[in-house]
């Protein structure tokens, strides 16, 4: 049964911005070290990589039914993908304990100036 959909759409340029402006205090607040040494390892693309696992942890905050702003915390999600592409998400603290027992699907997609992320979790 489906319990929740999450989406989510940023432009690139505003992560690329938040990154320049703030810096590591951005990225720490917001990206785990796995999902920052994967970014990183894009020299060119590397910002729209960041913008999607935003995106992500968006969408995944929609779909659990508390936006960001109810003591969501961004590090407790990590976005990662296996040898083939494919994106998943592993959770960790207070998200963990609450929604490790449901499936969550995810879907990550971009253009030159945008990314978008789906987030679907079932019961």
């Amino acid at each position: 049964m489906i319990y929740g959909i999450g989406i989510d759409i940023i432009d690139i340029n505003r992560i690329e911005q938040a990154i320049e402006k703030y810096g590591e205090r951005f990225l720490n607040r917001i990206f785990t070290e796995n999902e920052k040494k994967y970014c990183e390892s894009f020299n060119d693309t590397k910002f729209l990589h960041y913008a999607a696992r935003f995106c992500a942890k968006e969408s995944f905050s929609k779909a659990i039914g508390t936006g960001i702003t109810q003591g969501f915390k961004f590090k407790e999600i990590s976005v990662e993908n296996i040898d083939s592409g494919q994106p998943f998400i592993i959770l960790d603290g207070e998200l963990k304990s609450k929604w490790s027992s449901y499936n969550i699907y995810i879907s990550l997609s971009h253009t030159d100036t945008t990314a978008v992320a789906v987030v679907i979790m079932e019961k």
